[in-house]
């Protein structure tokens, strides 16, 4: 460490010695508490981060808090997976943009990620509308085991003769 200069004023060593009355314990705390304190609480994310709470099939039956809880825990899913497919959609589009006429080849990858996002929320949350809730997806996800149990998983097969 650098030792301080030498000052011949005697009004700037007033002032240096009263700034280091100050200064040297607010600058001790923060060395020796705040700082070490805070190294181990590292935060590398800006946004709030929820617990994940139990789905709406691990509530009991009367447990009205458990199914807000769950509703709530949805409405984050929903939103989050909205805006996921927001953003394969301006990558997909950006990508046409750019490439222009090569398009067609050369943003095959942000195609099938945007459609496959785009199935898999139509799979979960389709149909349900706006006011849609938890227990709605899951009475949707409930009949569609049901029916792929009956019918198999492939939707349409084409009989190759």
């Amino acid at each position: 460490m650098d030792d301080p200069p030498e000052y011949h004023n005697s009004t700037i060593k007033g002032f240096l010695s009263v700034y280091g009355i100050f200064d040297k314990p607010v600058t001790w705390f923060r060395e020796k508490i705040v700082e070490p304190i805070k190294g181990r609480n590292k935060y590398y994310y800006y946004h709030r981060k929820f617990n994940r709470v139990p789905n709406i099939d691990e509530c009991e039956e009367k447990e009205h808090v458990c199914f807000y809880e769950a509703n709530e825990q949805y409405k984050r899913d929903k939103l989050v997976e909205n805006n996921i497919i927001s953003i394969l959609s301006q990558r997909k589009v950006e990508c046409q943009v750019w490439y222009g006429a090569d398009a067609m080849h050369k943003c095959l990858q942000e195609e099938n990620d945007f459609e496959q996002a785009t199935a898999n929320w139509f799979a979960k949350y389709g149909d349900l509308g706006a006011a849609g809730s938890v227990k709605d997806a899951y009475m949707k996800q409930k009949h569609r085991l049901i029916w792929e149990r009956r019918h198999g998983r492939k939707l349409y097969e084409v009989d190759t003769i």
